[in-house]
Parts: structure tokens; C-alpha cells; sequence
């Protein structure tokens, strides 16, 4: 049996644990000195030494792990796992009946019940994604499960519990008949090619799914589309499909030209109708600027940090600058697509970067509509961090 540490939750952190807060603080616990080991089970007490919950010790941003369960009895072991992974499973029955979308997350982490960990399907295959060196210490008890319960081509594995939470490189086939890679999965009836073993990324964000059909059914036609940071081009595919009249791709990664050529060249549309530039997004706003160019549709969805030689970018400091860099290139009545994955802040706190940029901008402008997580991405609704994903769709009006 897994080694069973107490910690003491200070009373300041009491109430949020109660309503079900899954992440366990460094802050809240009051003897953080016990722990030696990553993967350890934690028993949580409050300072009279009653029972609050049971969980485990593994360093990820700003936890030391997570909660697994609130009953006092219930064992830690393979079938507490096996019965987490079938409820998760249960939960996306629809998903795996849709022929149009073979490509979803069938466990989200704490919205399933064991912070840390991820997985997702790629019509056939399996990726779990760890998150630290804590919940990767049960590995063989997901394994087990996961090959209990599903049928499956392949399974591989994404270790993200390096130095500051970076993907460890390594071969990450694990089980079954390695795949020839890329792969093609549908999404909505889109095409895109995704490669599970070709390091961190896999070619395609799953929790942006709704989004790209959004813009696809509601905004692409008949636009010259913008797509910044725009990685392997999901966004601009979905446009074009969606009946643009051109799209642009820009991002600073060297690869991202020729990830992005390959999604637009699955899906049957002639790349070299459209723009793709390998240069820093920044640069290409005063480029754009320059030229006079000017966007019916532009995409915004930066990292929550990156690094240039030039500068570095935070959206918790700087999303208000790139969205009035957006503006000033955006026509009138264009759509901008404001999004942002950093965990840090809220839609609220978001929406005061919207209108401090339009404001300094002095231009008015429209929320015509918004989104955040898909429903395969489950979130606890009343700890809104965990539910990261924010995308604000703005109508640019006129002065």
C-alpha cells in the first residue's frame, strides 16, 4: 500500500476544501515538512485532527497535489481508478458514436475526479498526458484500466512534469501497435493531421473544437481571415472551409509552415491560395499596419507566456496591447476572436481587457457572443480556474 502521510489544512482554507476545491495549496497546509516522495497519499485534518480528505503529493504549478476522495474509508488502489475512468468514459458514450468527430478528451484531470491527469482519443488512440511526477506514480493502475476498459490501437504518453511543468522528451509510444503517424481525425467534419510521437504538441488543440466550427458556420464566409499565433493553422482551415476569401497564418515557430500546409493540404484546399508567414506577430501588426492591410475576421490566441528575442508576452499584463494592435487592422464590423487558456483569471477579468483596449483604442464595440470549455473538457463550475478556457467573439463598430 502507498505510503499515507497527515497534513494539516490551515482553517483559512477550510471553506473552499469543503465545497470541493481539488487542488491542495502549499499555502493551506500547515506541515508541508512531512512530505518526502512524490505519489504519496496525503490524509488531510483540520487542526482538531478531524478527517477532510484524502489525496496525493505531486508538485504541479501551485499545488502540492490533489484531492482524490472525501471518504474517509475508500481505498486508493486500482479499482478506485478503474471506476473514476469508466465514469469518465460513460460520460462521453455520445462522443464516441459521432462519426463527424473522432477526436475529444475522454478525462479532463479534476473535472473527473484525479487532478494531474488527462487523456484523450484519437480515433483509436490513446494520449495521456501527466502532469506530475505524483500522479505518474500510479501510472500502472490507469494502464491497467484503460486497457480493461476500452479497445484501443495504441496508447501513448505525454510526461509535462519537467523544469516548470515542460514536456520530457522521450519515445511516447506505450501499448499496443505503434502508429504511422500523421494520422487523420475529424473534427466537425474537418480534417487534421495529428501525430501523437512527435513531441510536445499533437498538431491540434482539442479545446478548441467549438470555436472553429463556430467560426466556420457563423463567420468565415466571404472574409479575409487573420489568424495569429496561429501554430499548425486549425483556425485558418476552419475559416477556409467555412467559404474565406483568404486566410493569413502567422506564428514565430519555423515548423508551423509546413504543420500548417499539411492541415490545409488534408482537407483538400489549395495552400498556396493562402498566406502563411513564419515571422513574430508582433513585427506583423506593424507590418500590416504599414501596408494598409486590413482584416474582416482575426483570431487572437496567444500563449499565456512566450519569449522572443525581442521581448516577452504575459496575457495577464499584456492582452490589452495585442487586442488594440488586432483593432487597428481589423475593418469596420469585422469580428475579432478574443481567447485566452491562462488559468490565472477569469471571463470577468477578461472582458476588462476587452474594454480597456477598445477604450484606449477609442473605439465602441459589441460581445456578440462567447464560449469557454467544451462539454468532453469537465470543469468544476464553481472554481471557475478550472474551467481556463475563455473566447470572446467582439463586432468592431464604427467610431
Amino acid at each position: 500500500m502507498t505510503k499515507m502521510i497527515t497534513l494539516r489544512v490551515d482553517q483559512s482554507f477550510l471553506a473552499d476544501l469543503k465545497r470541493g476545491y481539488p487542488l491542495i495549496l502549499k499555502e493551506a497546509v500547515v506541515n508541508t515538512d512531512m512530505l518526502r516522495e512524490e505519489g504519496e497519499l496525503i490524509r488531510l485534518v483540520d487542526r482538531a485532527n478531524r478527517y477532510l480528505a484524502t489525496g496525493y503529493y505531486g508538485n504541479q504549478n501551485k499545488g502540492i497535489g490533489w484531492v482524490l476522495t472525501t471518504k474517509e474509508h475508500e481505498e486508493i488502489d486500482g479499482a478506485f481508478f478503474k471506476t473514476k475512468l469508466k465514469n469518465a468514459l460513460d460520460h462521453r458514450a455520445d462522443f464516441f458514436e459521432d462519426s463527424q468527430t473522432t477526436a475529444f478528451r475522454v478525462f479532463n484531470g479534476e473535472g473527473d475526479g484525479i487532478g494531474g491527469l488527462t487523456i484523450d482519443y484519437f480515433d483509436g488512440y490513446y494520449m495521456v498526458s501527466w502532469y506530475s511526477d505524483g500522479i505518474y506514480s500510479f501510472k500502472q493502475y490507469i494502464y491497467d484500466a484503460l486497457a480493461e476498459l476500452v479497445e484501443f490501437k495504441a496508447i501513448y504518453e505525454k510526461k509535462r512534469f519537467d523544469t516548470k511543468g515542460q514536456y520530457i522528451e522521450q519515445n511516447d509510444f506505450v501499448m499496443g501497435e505503434p502508429g504511422d503517424f500523421p494520422i487523420i481525425i475529424k473534427e466537425n467534419g474537418m480534417n487534421f493531421a495529428v501525430n501523437l510521437n512527435d513531441g510536445a504538441m499533437t498538431g491540434i488543440f482539442l479545446d478548441q473544437r467549438d470555436v472553429r466550427r463556430t467560426i466556420r458556420d457563423y463567420y468565415a464566409e466571404d472574409t479575409n481571415m487573420l489568424n495569429t499565433f496561429s501554430y499548425t493553422g486549425a483556425f485558418s482551415v476552419a475559416a477556409a472551409l467555412g467559404g474565406a476569401k483568404e486566410t493569413t497564418s502567422v506564428d514565430l515557430a519555423k515548423r508551423s509552415l509546413a504543420k500548417t500546409i499539411e492541415q490545409f493540404s488534408v482537407n483538400g484546399i489549395d495552400y498556396e491560395a493562402q498566406n502563411i508567414k513564419v515571422m513574430d506577430v508582433f513585427d506583423y501588426f506593424k507590418y500590416a499596419v504599414r501596408h494598409n492591410m486590413k482584416y474582416d475576421l482575426v483570431v487572437l490566441d496567444p500563449p499565456s507566456f512566450a519569449r522572443s528575442k525581442k521581448m516577452t508576452f504575459s496575457t495577464a499584463k499584456d492582452y490589452p496591447k495585442l487586442l488594440m494592435d488586432a483593432i487597428a487592422i481589423t475593418e469596420k464590423n469585422g469580428i475579432i476572436v478574443a481567447s485566452t487558456n491562462n488559468a490565472s483569471f477569469g471571463m470577468k477579468k477578461f472582458k476588462t481587457f476587452i474594454d480597456k483596449a477598445f477604450k484606449d483604442s477609442n473605439t465602441r464595440y459589441k460581445i456578440v457572443e462567447q464560449s469557454s470549455l467544451p462539454k468532453d473538457f469537465r470543469a468544476n463550475r464553481d472554481f471557475p480556474e478550472f474551467n481556463y478556457l475563455k473566447v470572446v467573439f467582439i463586432k468592431k463598430l464604427n467610431k
